[in-house]
């Protein structure tokens, strides 16, 4: 391995020479991202939670953007407009798919789990007596 110009350090994988390395106080990605920039989920959550001016009834009422996208939607669907209705219903299996409580058959133990179980069980029993 080569040496650095002091004679002390060894260049080599993971130990660049000194006088490549970064400066005090340097980023190691000074073009990187800057402060305060916002991720592309956080633009559609600001996006989605404006708010819109809405005529319903006779009224008008403000709300959010997700609130009237959904209701579109729905009224959409209403109208026996098949996409509409398959992108609802899409929507509705997968929101309940995500709250769904796990099924008690996955709850059971496997074989493998038992035998651990046991011998944690025997285990613990010996450091009691």
């Amino acid at each position: 391995m080569p040496r650095d110009k002091d004679g002390d350090y060894e260049v080599g994988y993971g130990k660049p020479p000194r006088h490549t390395r970064f400066a005090k106080g340097q980023s190691g990605n000074p073009g990187g991202r800057p402060p305060g920039a916002k991720s592309f989920t956080t633009l559609l959550d600001e996006a989605l939670n404006e708010r819109v001016l809405v005529a319903e009834n006779g009224g008008r009422r403000k709300v959010s953007k997700r609130h009237a996208i959904v209701t579109q939607l729905v009224n959409r669907a209403a109208t026996a407009d098949f996409r509409a209705m398959k992108m609802l219903l899409d929507f509705a299996r997968d929101t309940e798919r995500q709250t769904e409580p796990a099924s008690p058959e996955s709850a059971a133990f496997t074989e493998a789990e038992e035998r651990v179980l046991e011998q944690l069980k025997a285990r613990f029993s010996k450091t009691e007596q």
